[in-house]
């Protein structure tokens, strides 16, 4: 049984659908199992196509947890300041007798906003997931773990593939980059090829 320390992973970053299919049915072909393949997209029915011309299956996200819910909620309740704070000032200065309302509705629109900020983003981590904690997790560190997040933003395709054993991960580089594995100077201005080799470790 392979220790999961031994596992590493090779991740590229694509601009069409057609180069990541390539890539992908490139790598079965020489024998990289599906379940240890992967691939993300921001655009569903072109992962469902994707999917389905591949038999590859989409990349969850690591799941978004906490922080997603904390940043929604400061959002919603700076939103709901921002929307109720005006209305408290023109009581203020022409009705001050209900400024007391003002004050009121400035509270209640920043718990609302507060809750309705936190719910989505709480929906929004249990929908997509967190790709730059999923890329840590597999070894990729922080910088380039948002530099490919931003490139899946901008409209292109992470592919994923994992070597349990360790021992093919540069067959894999040169098959992505063979396919068309972007740069990252072409995705954000500046940086190593897009596609990399990361063990668990980050090495």
């Amino acid at each position: 049984m392979v220790k999961p320390e031994a596992m590493e992973s090779v991740v590229a970053l694509f601009r069409e659908a057609q180069q990541a299919r390539g890539a992908l049915d490139a790598l079965q072909a020489r024998g990289f199992d599906r379940e240890h393949l992967g691939f993300a997209l921001t655009d569903v029915v072109a992962e469902d196509d994707l999917a389905q011309q591949t038999g590859v299956s989409p990349e969850a996200g690591a799941p978004g947890g906490s922080s997603n819910v904390i940043r929604g909620a400061l959002v919603g309740a700076l939103a709901g300041i921002a929307l109720t704070f005006p209305v408290w000032v023109l009581l203020l200065l022409f009705v001050p007798v209900y400024q007391e309302g003002g004050l009121l509705a400035m509270l209640f629109g920043v718990l609302g906003g507060g809750g309705l900020g936190g719910l989505f983003g709480a929906l929004t981590g249990g929908d997509h997931g967190d790709y730059v904690k999923l890329l840590r997790q597999m070894g990729v560190p922080a910088a380039q773990a948002e530099r490919f997040y931003d490139g899946i933003k901008a409209g292109n395709i992470l592919v994923i593939a994992r070597d349990p054993e360790g021992s093919r991960t540069d067959e894999a580089l040169g098959l992505m980059r063979r396919h068309g594995a972007l740069r990252l100077d072409d995705v954000s201005g500046g940086g190593r090829l897009q596609s990399e080799r990361q063990g668990q470790g980050g090495h």
